[in-house]
């Protein structure tokens, strides 16, 4: 679906900024929901399907990592931008672990989190494919149609930065590809200063790979990115 019919879901606890959020992306032609808490989220997404999520870090009861977690652990992949009213980068990177695809510090301007957002829906679009198109290496088997990825025919759950990160990496395997041009590819953002996403989304790769037999097939290369080996060898 594109821009005009994709579906929004907004979680923030701050009624005037989720008012704000949800008045903008309305404007920018989205369908909008919002939700001030876990149990108001749970609510909504019983009976409808989301295109993204904008989840406050700082909530009251469940909190957003929380709240990513739980989602991931049910093998939702619906992206997840969170909201962190911390400047602590420790927080960004405990809700990428938690599975989220991009972040942005409180109080965020909404001309930037609607340019986040397009970027994400965009990217994800522009990987489905009309047809079944799979690429495979080292047993890798991605479903760039379907979104879907598996191991030998066993499937593995990915969030869509992850997928789209490993989809690059797949498609240009024995190449290094560098920060700035993964952040880019991947997130359709530009590389920030001290920015740890990437980083975080392909350690997250890793485990997820290695969890079913797969090691030692990404190579990171110091201070400038990382490279899909053609064949797996021990990283030093």
């Amino acid at each position: 679906m594109g821009q005009e019919t994709s579906k929004i879901l907004v979680v923030d606890d701050d009624m005037r900024l989720r008012s704000l959020l949800e008045r903008y992306l309305l404007e920018q032609g989205y369908q909008v929901r919002s939700a001030a808490n876990a149990e108001q989220m749970d609510r909504l997404l019983e009976r409808e399907n989301f295109h993204l999520m904008v989840l406050d870090l700082m909530l009251p009861g469940e909190d957003g990592l929380s709240i990513c977690r739980r989602l991931r652990q049910q093998e939702n992949d619906m992206p997840i931008i969170m909201l962190t009213a911390k400047g602590d980068e420790v927080d960004r990177i405990i809700g990428l672990e938690m599975g989220a695809d991009d972040y942005l510090p409180k109080p965020c301007n909404p001309r930037e989190l609607g340019a986040r957002i397009r970027a994400i829906i965009r990217r994800t679009q522009q990987l489905k494919a009309p047809a079944t198109v799979i690429t495979e290496l080292h047993g890798i088997s991605l479903d760039i149609g379907a979104r879907t990825a598996s191991v030998k025919g066993r499937p593995i759950t990915l969030t869509g930065a992850e997928f789209n990160a490993l989809c690059l990496l797949m498609e240009r395997a024995g190449q290094t590809i560098s920060k700035q041009e993964m952040t880019q590819e991947v997130l359709s953002r530009p590389l920030e200063a001290y920015d740890r996403a990437m980083d975080v989304h392909i350690s997250r790769i890793r485990q997820k790979l290695s969890a079913v037999g797969v090691n030692n097939v990404i190579k990171s290369i110091r201070k400038v990115g990382y490279q899909m080996l053609t064949s797996p060898q021990s990283q030093k």
